[in-house]
């Protein structure tokens, strides 16, 4: 039988290969004249840093280079436009860690709110160093709806613009309900984000788009000790409740010393602001690896003391999460036995919503 020959032509070849859509002409917004959130202090050395310019110097020295990173701040706008696009400068040419990918760590996350009025993901940007220009997303209808992009996790950002084609509109986002405070997280690394595959995946993120509301992210990784020095900044800001989670970063013996003296230092500044302490999540080794297991017991046995304390002296508003549950029973939460995937902060959101939704109320 003769076999038949295919003829491949200069007139076929558009149908194999496209021709890249040209560039936009674009228009750029300064990020800072929208709405930005997440962000407790505007005394910043750098648009974008976590703790104030004064904390220089009074809080640990990781301390105050890991609240460089822009973890938690997020950009809210309306736009009408087909496309958006971002550019934006970092100060670590270190993209991604070992237990944190580059997007996470230094890309931007963006999300849109449906005509049902959920928060929905629609795309990101994936970083270079120092500078990138990129398309978050392309292609979609020109009606006007509302955005949010969420900064990088494990890096600091010096500035950040967005570009949408001429003649279409962005402004800032809509205010929040009046009286509608922030929830403020104080914790380790665990709350700064590691592990997760976007920035807009840690459960602080998640929680914000559940209760909507601002949330504020102070995790600082391997540094989340409740030391005085720096509970006197968080202490400073004035949310809705404040959520005490730093147990990973801290032993037995520091957290008898320094859990009651902490939240007294919270409660002499805010007499009846709810405080939400956090028992450590359990390490996923822990069902075989005895010392990891008995570390985890006795930092609840500690926390659950200076619960049981501060509950004596009758210290009003304070509120206990067990951490058995954060991360599920099937050892597939995290990416190395303590930092959750995407799956372990989403169990964890799930428990923190359940105590913080009464509390809230």
């Amino acid at each position: 039988m003769k076999r038949r020959q295919f003829l491949f032509t200069a007139a076929s070849a558009p149908l194999l290969a496209q021709t890249a859509a040209p560039t936009p002409d674009l228009e750029w917004t300064d990020a800072k004249k929208l709405t930005v959130e997440g962000l407790g202090f505007r005394d910043v050395k750098s648009p974008y840093d976590r703790l104030p310019g004064r904390a220089e110097g009074v809080v640990p020295a990781p301390v105050w280079n890991l609240s460089r990173d822009s973890a938690g701040a997020l950009v809210r706008f309306t736009a009408a436009t087909t496309e958006i696009h971002a550019r934006w400068t970092v100060t670590n040419k270190n993209l991604a860690g070992a237990n944190i990918t580059a997007i996470a760590s230094s890309g931007l996350d963006l999300y849109a709110k449906t005509d049902a009025g959920k928060w929905r993901w629609l795309g990101m940007g994936q970083p270079k160093f120092p500078d990138t220009t990129a398309a978050l997303v392309t292609g979609i209808p020109a009606a006007e709806r509302e955005f949010m992009v969420y900064l990088p996790l494990r890096n600091g950002v010096t500035s950040l613009e967005f570009g949408v084609p001429k003649g279409s509109t962005i402004r800032p986002g809509p205010a929040r309900a009046t009286g509608s405070k922030p929830i403020v997280f104080y914790g380790t690394s665990i709350t700064h984000g590691i592990g997760a595959s976007r920035s807009g995946m840690t459960h602080v993120a998640m929680l914000g788009r559940t209760f909507n509301r601002e949330v504020i992210n102070l995790g600082f990784s391997g540094n989340g000790r409740m030391e005085p020095e720096v509970v006197k900044f968080v202490a400073e800001l004035d949310p809705a409740v404040f959520v005490l989670d730093c147990l990973p970063n801290m032993n037995p013996q520091q957290v008898t010393e320094r859990t009651v003296p902490g939240v007294k230092q919270l409660r002499a500044a805010h007499p009846r602001t709810p405080i939400l302490l956090v028992e450590d999540r359990n390490m996923q080794t822990g069902f075989l690896v005895e010392a990891r297991r008995k570390a985890n017991d006795a930092n609840h046995a500690a926390l659950r003391e200076a619960f049981a304390a501060l509950q004596a002296e009758k210290i009003p508003e304070i509120y206990y999460l067990e951490g058995a549950n954060l991360l599920g029973d099937d050892g597939e939460g995290t990416v190395d036995g303590s930092h959750p995937t995407d799956l372990g902060f989403t169990r964890q959101a799930a428990e923190f919503e359940r105590v913080l939704r009464p509390v809230l109320k």
